[in-house]
């Protein structure tokens, strides 16, 4: 075997110091094992069934919504109770990743292991959903259905990551994110036709047939991180050479950490984080709030457009397309500021601080108030329904846009804390998104949707100054944080 395939450095700590261990890498820069130089229809089944699978477990988040009139009045509870169901599922899918993550992180299982095993219980946990036979049970099988569905949300973007290079980045991860909101919208055109015809158990058997594929395309997803790749690469050393002493960096840092460090990174110190680091709690309230102000659209749709405007329950679920339409002509500017901005300065060499990420999300947080007060106040029969959807785009084009930035600006500014920061993140998103839900329709009957729409677009244009000052003055925050690196 050629001397430059490895590379043997001193032993760590907690091994014999006279012990020494040879470090499997990468074979050169062409290793046909990394997934960087993997084959164009390689990388396409990995982008096909990361985003397939996101669109399907999203989508099961809120295909129930249309279901809600119906459990309401079955199981004798209020509508809001009802929206728990919604609620549950979202908790779920937050919570899950405090424990997925650190086990997808072990180089001796990786990404896949995770995808197949919870999303084979989440198949298996949506057969007895459908057929709950009372409210309580549904609402645990429902946060049972997000939690078991939360790998391929929370890694997914991992996933894609490890197949591209730092130009190709951005757009990967531009994709994943059409997909992951196009889930949820089409949930709902989909339980919108059906489920006045076939029943509200229909929406959830209708999660059996949607996710049920995906568990089969990642029975044959090939396997990215290069952590898990480069383990099993020394294990096959150990047992072809017979020497014991091959072994992957990543088990080499393994070795020195303990279970409970890991989770600890996971449980505790997104929190420490966010209490010591306005940074990174500003961010989290802000993604928080505009994953509630997105939610909150699957209970303001049938009022505005079944209650006002008179639609059918297929036609409320078609003006999600308007999200669709939103978040891929959003993409369209994103994606020229990192084409014409972003990568040629990289690839000139030139410094681009974690804040020069942020100008678009600048200009996106302005567009989120002014859609929302275009919602509340042209929502009225006088006025064409074509208006307020341009609102709704506004909204979602700015709310992909901002995540998207904010997810770049995490990663570059704390880049030793990002597996916890992001699953610190997505569990307070999954908690206020979870508030928005619950306060749509008490705020509706209480302030109707103009001033309901009015007061969330106050708080998204408070948030306007809150991003303003963060790329204006967050290398100056960064410098006093002692979280950034």
């Amino acid at each position: 075997m050629p001397v430059d395939l490895e590379k043997t450095v001193a032993c760590p700590p907690k091994l014999s110091s006279e012990q020494r261990l040879t470090v499997v890498d990468w074979y050169g820069d062409g290793d046909p094992e990394n997934p960087l130089n993997w084959s164009v229809w390689k990388k396409l089944m990995v982008v096909f069934t990361i985003n397939y699978c996101s669109t399907m477990v999203y989508m099961s988040a809120s295909i129930y919504t249309v279901a809600q009139p119906e459990v309401s009045q079955i199981f004798g509870v209020s509508i809001t109770a009802a929206s728990l169901g919604l609620v549950t599922f979202i908790l779920g899918y937050g919570i899950g990743p405090l424990f997925f993550s650190p086990i997808s992180e072990l180089p001796g299982i990786g990404r896949n292991i995770p995808y197949v095993g919870a999303l084979a219980i989440f198949v298996v946990i949506s057969v007895p959903t459908a057929l709950a036979q009372n409210f309580a049970a549904l609402l645990v099988l429902r946060f049972l259905q997000g939690f078991f569905g939360s790998p391929v949300l929370s890694t997914g973007g991992a996933s894609l990551t490890d197949i591209c290079n730092t130009y190709q980045k951005p757009y990967y991860l531009y994709s994943w994110a059409i997909f992951s909101l196009a889930g949820p919208s089409l949930g709902t055109i989909i339980a919108g036709y059906s489920v006045p015809i076939l029943g509200w158990r229909w929406s959830l058997w209708e999660i059996v047939i949607a996710v049920g594929p995906g568990l089969l395309f990642c029975l044959f997803l090939p396997e990215s991180s290069a952590t898990n790749i480069l383990h099993r690469r020394a294990r096959r050393l150990r047992k072809v050479m017979g020497d014991a002493t091959y072994i992957s960096e990543a088990n080499i840092k393994l070795a020195n950490s303990t279970v409970a460090s890991r989770f600890y990174s996971t449980l505790v110190v997104p929190w420490k984080i966010n209490a010591l680091d306005p940074s990174i709690l500003f961010t989290s309230l802000y993604m928080g709030l505009l994953y509630a102000v997105f939610y909150s659209f699957f209970e303001f749709f049938p009022l505005i457009y079944g209650g006002i405007y008179g639609m059918s329950t297929g036609q409320v679920g078609l003006m999600f397309l308007s999200v669709i339409v939103s978040v891929i002509i959003a993409g369209i500017p994103y994606n020229a500021f990192v084409y014409f901005v972003i990568n040629p300065s990289l690839r000139e060499g030139k410094e681009i601080s974690p804040e020069g990420r942020l100008l678009p999300a600048v200009i996106a947080s302005g567009l989120i108030p002014v859609g929302m007060f275009i919602i509340g106040w042209t929502s009225r029969a006088s006025i064409h329904w074509f208006v307020s959807s341009i609102g709704v785009g506004l909204v979602t084009g700015g709310v992909i846009v901002i995540l998207q930035c904010i997810f770049v600006y995490i990663t570059l500014a704390y880049p030793h804390y990002v597996a916890s920061l992001f699953s610190g993140n997505g569990i307070a998103r999954a908690v206020v998104a979870s508030g928005g839900v619950l306060w749509s329709h008490p705020m509706y009957e209480s302030l109707g949707i103009n001033w309901s729409m009015t007061l969330l677009g106050c708080c998204c244009a408070a948030c306007v100054v809150g991003i303003f000052v963060l790329f204006k003055y967050g290398h100056i925050l960064r410098a006093k944080s002692r979280f950034s690196g």
